[in-house]
């Protein structure tokens, strides 16, 4: 099969839809199919082999976060040549209710469009200044997914479609078999050590590491060996200056990190802490820590607890409570056994999210878009946008 998948957000830039795009292009290419991508990115960004650049993207502001996008007749031009050569037996285009590629893919389309949506937001500024466009959009897929139960949910409700739910998927053996980072993940005594991992953008309210913050500064004073390590995107000194000066030696920051890295620096640490306060519609680091075997603190959201089966693969603490994840932490960290009993049945939970299975899925839900259209070209006009 010839699959034409298209990333609205710069792969010039780290994210969770660009890893599961290049996730699901591999774990495709590796069962036999012939797979192209389309992502906004530099011409000269180092791109996998699979990957046609589409320009430079620019920033704009999107679900508490900034989205880096392409959009405008430059971008269309691009788009419509990359569907003609590609001659495609299905595309496959990722937040198509975005400002970018993967709208402009819909508006081009000549044959079955399968749409994946990652998010739950159900209304933004752009959005509601293009409803025309939008509604032409959504009667042009042949057949959704959606990544989570929320966001299925928004389908139903707001966009007047269901969606077969099918989560992201997480490359398991290269987070079970990555190593530690040297000197990690230490000690952890009971009463005294242990270690804590936080990764993502840390000046990101919605991503709670305030509140991570706060539980570690409360419990640092009485436990001589407790460290956290810190991934993501941000500068050294705004992470370290919210923290004591007592404590900063006992803060490692890593800064943005390859997935190689991100693999090892999840394997690095006793208890992952996932303190996000809302905004999310999956939960893909929790996948990740799960398949790395390491054990999970997440904040009770609901799309958190869905991963993580109710609290069965992971601890839940009270959203926004720097207490409460306080408690969690000392008690896994002093508990060697429950967290031996998270970690296994997050073992088997993570099992359904390896990518072999998911990509096995998401080819069902192409081969019934291709018998929707019946092979068909679709006959229609270009949609242009100026």
């Amino acid at each position: 099969m010839r699959v034409g998948i298209v990333c609205p957000y710069s792969f010039d830039v780290p994210g969770g839809v660009q890893n599961h795009v290049m996730d699901l292009a591999e774990a495709l290419i590796a069962l036999g199919h012939e797979v192209s991508v389309l992502a906004p990115a530099d011409e000269d960004s180092p791109l996998p082999p699979y990957v046609v650049p589409a320009g430079r993207a620019v920033p704009l502001p999107y679900n508490g976060s900034v989205a880096r996008i392409a959009f405008g007749p430059v971008s269309t031009a691009r788009v419509r040549r990359w569907i003609t050569r590609g001659d495609f037996d299905v595309l496959h285009v990722h937040e198509p209710l975005t400002l970018s590629l993967s709208l402009l893919a819909v508006l081009s389309a000549r044959g079955p469009v399968v749409a994946t949506f990652h998010t739950a937001i159900i209304r933004s500024r752009a959005l509601a200044a293009a409803q025309g466009v939008l509604q032409i959009v959504l009667e042009r897929i042949t057949a959704r997914i959606a990544v989570s139960a929320l966001a299925r949910k928004v389908q139903v409700e707001h966009l007047d479609g269901g969606a077969v739910e099918i989560p992201n998927g997480v490359a398991v053996a290269k987070f079970a078999d990555a190593p530690p980072l040297p000197g990690w993940p230490g000690e952890c005594a009971p009463g005294s050590g242990g270690s804590i991992g936080f990764l993502g953008r840390f000046t990101e309210p919605r991503k709670g590491f305030p509140v991570l913050r706060d539980a570690f500064v409360r419990l640092a004073p009485h436990r001589p060996g407790l460290r956290l390590l810190v991934a993501g995107p941000g500068e050294s000194d705004d992470l370290y200056d919210q923290f004591p000066p007592e404590l900063r030696d006992r803060v490692t920051f890593l800064g943005l990190v390859s997935e190689a890295d991100k693999a090892r620096m999840l394997r690095s640490v006793h208890v992952y802490a996932a303190p996000n306060t809302g905004g999310e519609s999956f939960g893909m680091i929790l996948t990740e820590a799960l398949a790395a075997g390491t054990t999970v603190v997440a904040s009770d959201l609901d799309a958190f607890r869905r991963v993580l089966d109710g609290g069965r693969a992971g601890r839940l603490f009270p959203t926004g409570n720097a207490t409460a994840l306080g408690d969690a932490l000392v008690e896994l960290l002093d508990d060697p056994a429950a967290r031996a009993t998270l970690t296994a049945c997050g073992d088997q939970v993570v099992s359904t999210f390896d990518w072999p299975v998911v990509a096995r899925r998401v080819l069902e839900v192409y081969a019934a878009a291709i018998e929707a259209t019946d092979g068909r070209v679709i006959d229609q006009e270009w949609v242009e946008l100026g």
